[in-house]
């Protein structure tokens, strides 16, 4: 009997141990709604996402969300291993170990329904003033449209008022950041609002760890098993659904 009970402990104390031993990871995201804002349920969608998919990996998360240039600057000294919601370059390939995307973005271009005019190709916008959001990595070729005036902003809603006030002609932005803003700034308003026939690139969310990260091959490899087996049993959808209907996503659409 005594022999039971003391296998039990020893048992009950190793478990104890593996318990705690749970690694770890220490993330930051820069301050972008619908994705990554401490004001939001579950900090945002891909936060959301990125904390269910590590939790079934085995590792605990621990998420800070502060600016970008404060994000990138605690993970460069090392008070945080990997940034949450990174976009792929290959400038910062050099410095961090990337994960599979977990998340696609589509980008956008805003008009107000008042102007008639007729957009399908990024050469229709020559002579135009276009809002975008400061040291936004859109990965589109602006300089290749004649006399297209950028105008800065460090807030997309900012960027939508400039519109609404004809400041600008055009807004880019992420859509669903796009329906977001207009869901709850403008919402009286959102009518005014289409988006434009024109292309642009997807853009894909990743865990970009530090190389300076211990074990970070590991970490982003237990990462990618485990998104791949969410989105095989349908969480990973069902999280991205959830926020797409909150967000009131279909109404944001083209003419």
């Amino acid at each position: 009997m005594l022999r039971t009970i003391s296998l039990l402990v020893i048992s009950a104390v190793l478990w104890s141990g593996v318990a705690l031993a749970e690694p770890q990871v220490r993330l930051i995201a820069n301050i972008s709604p619908p994705y990554a804002d401490k004001s939001l349920e579950e900090q945002g969608l891909a936060l959301e996402l990125v904390e269910h998919v590590f939790k079934r990996a085995g590792y605990g998360t621990d998420i800070s969300i502060d600016s970008w240039p404060r994000a990138m600057e605690g993970v460069e000294i090392g008070v945080f291993d990997a940034l949450a919601a990174a976009w792929y370059t290959e400038e910062r390939a050099q410095s961090f170990l990337f994960s599979d995307p977990y998340l696609s973005s589509q980008l956008v271009l805003v008009k107000l329904r008042s102007d008639k005019g007729d957009y399908f190709e990024l050469a229709h916008l020559e002579g135009k003033r276009l809002g975008v959001r400061v040291d936004y990595a859109y990965g589109v070729d602006f300089d290749s449209v004649p006399n297209l005036s950028l105008v800065a902003e460090n807030h997309l809603i900012q960027s939508l008022l400039n519109l609404l006030n004809g400041r600008v002609d055009f807004v880019i932005g992420d859509q669903r950041t796009v329906a977001l803003q207009l869901n709850d700034y403008l919402s009286k308003q959102s009518q005014k609002f289409e988006v434009v026939h024109i292309d642009l690139p997807a853009r894909e969310r990743h865990v970009a760890a530090s190389l300076s990260m211990p074990g970070k091959e590991k970490a982003i490899a237990a990462f990618n098993k485990a998104l791949a087996e969410s989105k095989q049993d349908g969480s990973h959808a069902a999280i991205v659904k959830k926020w797409d209907e909150r967000m009131g996503l279909d109404k944001l659409s083209r003419p």
